[in-house]
């Protein structure tokens, strides 16, 4: 390990510009895209903020641990999905739920009650084919002046990437399960 000098100077200026909502993705195939944007959540409610978290691969009756935190603090998600799509039994029906948990998604944004929408997972029905791009993008772009919205999944289309404010991109290093070891309850569920 090479050691660094501690920054004796601020490394940047303060932007001029005015505060407004801004589109937030976490993409990439390391582990993290949703418990960042989880943590972006918490930090939103902590500050008394109105959050609405949608995860779009989940079932409504999912509860990971994610989901009796928030129910605990009050802070809403709902699970629009039917579970991972090697499991659906019918994937016409997965595609259904998708466009009709979007419609949800799209009023919470369109709506400005919110001043965070997470749409988790939803890169998934987009490059299934099960939701319209162009729709995602024009929700993106016609929202409220003041909404932030987060985006998450693989393969994130670069469109939204191109069209986001903040982009990370959370690269696989290492994974336990590749080792073997089996998912863990309170770290990956």
């Amino acid at each position: 390990m090479q050691f660094e000098t501690p920054p004796t100077e601020k490394r940047y200026e303060k932007p001029e510009g005015e505060r407004r909502g801004i589109v937030i993705v976490n993409t990439g195939d390391g582990k993290g895209k949703s418990t960042a944007a989880f943590g972006l959540a918490l930090r939103a409610h902590g500050r008394g903020k109105a959050v609405k978290i949608y995860q779009f691969m989940k079932v409504p009756t999912a509860r990971f641990g994610e989901h009796r935190m928030f129910e605990q603090i009050g802070l809403p998600i709902e699970g629009l999905g039917d579970g991972f799509s090697w499991k659906s039994k019918d994937l016409e029906h997965s595609a259904q739920l998708a466009r009709d948990g979007w419609e949800k998604a799209r009023a919470a944004i369109l709506s400005g009650e919110h001043f965070l929408v997470v749409l988790d997972e939803i890169t998934y029905p987009l490059i299934y084919g099960w939701l319209p791009l162009d729709g995602v993008l024009q929700t993106l772009r016609e929202r409220p002046r003041d909404v932030h919205v987060c985006l998450t999944g693989r393969r994130c289309p670069p469109e939204i990437i191109e069209l986001a404010d903040t982009v990370t991109e959370m690269q696989l290093v290492k994974h336990a399960f590749k080792a073997g070891i089996p998912a863990q309850r309170g770290i990956e569920d």
